[in-house]
């Protein structure tokens, strides 16, 4: 599904657009023209739907062999754990946080919070997180080109450990790929599990309030192709006067 000539929206579940497996997050294909990046891998295993994916791609006119890295904001399962699979599938390198890349590699379901998920109910419990290498090279700060696009990786911690948001520049606007950072209306998703820090999720929303973007495009749930920024503001003002934003879940 293509947003503009710059993003395309190529997996997302029930809490989404339900293009692809019900339990994925928003993928999106960060297109550069010559150069294709994918941004997240949905949930894989027997619960993913690699094969709808990619028949995402091939409906919106994507040269899937221009695609060049799969690039993760963090490790929890709809967000990487089709990493190993779309690997298979495209024989592209992973990239994530130092953090994320190795809990990937190890496949460690207690450090991403699988094993208390599935307890709570939040995946099925014959689900199993499959690992991947990855390389863990997105540090803040650090900078690529995408074709005539290029990416700035942001440390944004708070909802889990080693999160990252992505801002897209170079092409009809600028964008911020938050994963699970932030969503519509500035609500938040915080959750009882061991790396979910407040005062981490507020410095990150505070720090991503002074950064200038147009298009929000979050892991879940709708986007903000235009004035997106205000989702961010909204969380930051909140958090601010000491005060959380409301809970997404």
């Amino acid at each position: 599904m293509r947003l503009t000539r710059d993003i395309v929206m190529v997996g997302g579940g029930d809490n989404g657009f339900n293009i692809s497996a019900p339990l994925d997050c928003n993928m999106y294909v960060i297109d550069g023209g010559e150069e294709l990046v994918l941004v997240d891998a949905g949930i894989g295993s027997i619960y993913g739907d690699t094969a709808q994916i990619i028949a995402n791609m091939d409906e919106a006119g994507l040269d899937r062999s221009k695609l060049s890295k799969l690039i993760l904001t963090h490790y929890h399962s709809d967000h990487a754990g089709g990493a190993a699979d779309l690997r298979d599938a495209f024989g592209f390198e992973v990239h994530a946080s130092p953090l994320c890349a190795d809990v990937l590699q190890r496949g460690d379901e207690d450090a991403i919070a699988l094993t208390a998920a599935r307890e709570g109910g939040m995946y099925p419990r014959d689900y199993q997180f499959r690992p991947c290498p990855a390389s863990g090279t997105l540090v803040e700060g650090h900078s690529f080109p995408v074709g005539r696009l290029r990416v700035t990786v942001y440390e944004t911690p708070g909802h889990s450990a080693g999160h990252l948001s992505f801002l897209v520049e170079g092409g009809d606007r600028s964008y911020l790929i938050s994963g699970d950072l932030v969503f519509y209306g500035g609500t938040i998703v915080a959750q009882n599990i061991h790396d979910c820090v407040i005062p981490d999720y507020a410095a990150s929303m505070i720090k991503m309030s002074g950064v200038e973007f147009d298009a929000l495009l979050p892991g879940h749930f709708t986007i903000s192709l235009r004035n997106g920024k205000r989702h961010v503001d909204a969380a930051a003002a909140v958090f601010r006067a000491l005060g959380m934003p409301r809970n997404a879940v």
